[in-house]
């Protein structure tokens, strides 16, 4: 499979679109093909390092020390179930879901395997649209004048 990989840290031109092995399910988990992720300043803190000062140590000891331990960025994805573990007992191949892997990242790829998601609480689902909302409040509004001369 196809997947945008890093191997050290630094700018874009870090970032490389290469084949890597696709994954295989576990027995609780189910196989995602990817139709939409998103690229996120935290993608950018992951690739850079640029951290707020005096976090740089737990940076480089969460997400590692001299090279990336997560070749593959990314914390969400849309897409569609192409393979379920033998244990899943609530999803099917087919069925269109949503994911956030969180710090496990991999979603800038065609496929990412993930653990049977729980169902939601109505607070947790709630709280989902508040960084898309936020986003597309700024996407729509007009762009300044001084922020053109940037």
């Amino acid at each position: 499979m196809k997947a945008y990989v890093y191997r050290r840290y630094g700018g874009p031109e870090v970032v490389e679109l290469t084949d890597v092995q696709k994954p295989t399910p576990k027995a609780r988990e189910v196989l995602i093909k990817i139709h939409a992720t998103t690229v996120t300043a935290g993608d950018w803190r992951v690739r850079t390092l640029r951290v707020p000062k005096g976090f740089g140590p737990l940076a480089r000891l969460a997400f590692g020390i001299t090279r990336p331990r997560q070749p593959i960025m990314g914390t969400e994805l849309a897409g569609v179930i192409e393979t379920v573990g033998k244990d899943v007992t609530r999803f099917r191949p087919g069925d269109a879901v949503f994911a956030f892997p969180g710090g496990k990242m991999g979603c800038h790829a065609q496929y990412r395997a993930v653990a049977e998601p729980e169902n939601l609480s109505f607070e947790e689902a709630a709280s989902l649209s508040f960084g898309g909302s936020t986003a597309l409040h700024f996407l729509r509004k007009p762009i300044s004048r001084q922020a053109r001369k940037c």
